[in-house]
């Protein structure tokens, strides 16, 4: 299985060609890619891994939006469901957080 590292400022083939995804980023964000890409190294799993798994520990969320593009993104959000994260790493991911304006389509 492919490993999907994605650090801050990683270039990939969209990134380099959506204009729009680019109005998305913000460097308040980078801390927190950060923490996920520093939690995702120690565990050994993929940073998207990380990042549903901190979805699924909030409530209000029924169920993830995937943007799966490859059979081999599916199978590693499935996984996500049974990575558990610490209270501890969960405020790791909380608290750089800085809240932000909506985007609006």
């Amino acid at each position: 299985m492919q490993d999907q590292r994605n650090p801050w400022g990683a270039q990939t083939a969209r990134s380099s060609n959506d204009e729009v995804a680019r109005t998305f980023d913000s460097p308040a964000d980078e801390p927190v890619v950060d923490a996920v890409q520093a939690i995702a190294e120690a565990r050994a799993v993929p940073m998207a891994q990380v990042a549903i798994a901190w979805l699924l520990t909030k409530p209000a969320v029924a169920a993830p939006v995937v943007g799966a593009t490859k059979p081999h993104h599916l199978a590693q959000a499935v996984t996500a469901l049974d990575l558990g994260l610490t209270d501890q790493e969960i405020q790791t991911l909380e608290t750089p957080y800085v809240p932000q304006e909506p985007y609006w389509y």
